[in-house]
């Protein structure tokens, strides 16, 4: 049964807000920060954790309302300790963490007071794993942010359906109207229960939009962004609106984010076309194995190399990395995640520098180099030395000196026709990228 106090409260408040967006003094501070960053944890965690298929369990299986909803009943995660998660989070170096609020599957992972179907209700956990993780955040100065989904697969005032969970036995019809008034409580609850957040980051609206398999077309339904997206910023002016919607900017937002490819990449085939990337700040998300949520058979564990190359190319592009981590039902961490976000924090200890507060560099990312640049000083990343001199055509600008980041050697070089020629004879090599520091004028 729905708990309506607070809905009607809050239908009778909403008062219209202006369409075009002007970002508060506050919201600009924290994009620069948010900028500065660089490296976030994200987290996919919810009652889809049981099955140890991934979170799309739920629409991969088909399995019915009335099954699915058996799945609160024993999430009982006695092992989760959010100290200990936010402690893994600033030994890897992140700045801020990410997690799922509610996901696909409707189940939402906070004290709702609209819906019975949350972790207090409908869980023998009891416990608001959101206030938790919230308080100790605060407590170690990491900023957490909101994921929280637009589309939903067990409310049946997620209506007219969109192109997934359609063969979930058990779906019913209901108002469109009535679910975006729906998730204008639960985005309330999120922004005034847990303390200043950094901003939330929604989901799902591609499903609401047509696709032939190659690219996307019309949107089908109005998700009211103008309204949610002002409810935010009423709430609390400095959080930041994402949304992974694999298109331009909308108004409203404050940054703009891509999943599983690099800015301006399409690996994945529904990309963000790279003339529809904005001026707000970028971040990508990737998974550190091939699964956003838990799964029990997923082998497909990055190595540390390819991650801290991640994390290296991001930035070269002058965007954050968010890295996913899907915990166990039992609220722990897989092992090798643990051990892989370690070394990740073990090479920012020593080439943080190179990346925090930095900005995207003067050479274009690609396999073997990535550049980055901070207070009049380029590092060049060099993932893959194939030859004893490095040549960088089309390099503008005076070169004062080169040296080896680790062990401050003078590097040879010589510029030519705006081409920079770096000897690599005698340097010393790092197996994970050899930093160089140019200083330039």
């Amino acid at each position: 049964m729905k708990k309506t106090i607070l809905f009607f409260l809050l239908i009778f408040s909403i008062k219209s807000f202006p369409q075009s967006y002007v970002p508060s003094q506050e919201n600009l501070e924290a994009r620069r920060w948010f900028s500065d960053a660089k490296f976030g944890l994200f987290i996919h965690w919810g009652v889809y954790s049981i099955l140890g298929d991934g979170e799309w369990v739920m629409n991969n299986q088909n399995i019915s309302i009335e099954e699915y909803e058996k799945l609160p009943s024993f999430f009982n995660p006695i092992d989760y300790n959010p100290s200990e998660w936010v402690k893994m989070a600033k030994d890897a170096g992140m700045k801020y963490i990410t997690i799922t609020s509610r996901h696909h599957d409707g189940f939402s992972m906070f004290d709702s007071k609209i819906t019975d179907y949350d972790i207090i209700d409908s869980s023998p956990y009891k416990r608001d794993i959101l206030k938790m993780l919230a308080e100790e955040c605060k407590k170690e100065g990491i900023k957490l942010f909101f994921y929280y989904s637009l589309l939903d697969w067990h409310n049946d005032d997620y209506f007219p359906r969109g192109r997934t969970g359609n063969d979930i036995p058990g779906r019913k019809e209901g108002k469109w109207e009535d679910y975006i008034d729906f998730m204008k409580v639960q985005l309330t609850e999120l922004l005034t229960n847990y303390g200043e957040i950094g901003g939330i980051w929604l989901d799902g609206h591609w499903d609401q939009k047509e696709w032939d398999g190659k690219k996307f077309g019309n949107l089908k339904v109005d998700w009211h962004y103008d309204e949610l997206y002002s409810l935010i910023h009423k709430l609390q002016p400095q959080a930041l609106i994402g949304n992974n919607h694999h298109i331009g900017v909308i108004d409203g937002e404050d940054f703009q984010m891509f999943e599983k490819d690099l800015p301006g990449g399409n690996t994945t085939g529904w990309g963000t076309p790279e003339n529809q990337i904005g001026n707000l700040p970028l971040e990508v998300c990737e998974t550190i194995n091939g699964s956003w949520g838990f799964n029990l058979k997923d082998r497909k564990h990055k190595s540390d190399k390819d991650l801290i190359h991640y994390l290296i190319k991001s930035a070269g592009y002058g965007s954050n990395f968010l890295l996913n981590v899907g915990p166990m039902p039992n609220g722990k961490i897989q092992p090798k995640h643990l051990s892989s976000l370690l070394r990740v924090g073990d090479w920012l200890d020593v080439y943080g520098e190179t990346i925090y507060g930095s900005s995207k560099g003067p050479i274009p990312p690609n396999d073997s180099l990535v550049s980055t640049q901070k207070d009049g000083v380029v590092f060049l990343h060099l993932l893959e030395i194939i030859d004893d001199k490095l040549e960088i055509t089309n390099f503008n600008g005076k070169v004062n000196s080169i040296k080896n980041f680790i062990n401050k050697d003078k590097i040879s070089f010589k510029v030519k026709k705006n081409t920079l020629v770096i000897d690599l004879q005698d340097i010393e090599l790092d197996s994970i990228s050899t930093v160089l520091v140019v200083e330039t004028n």
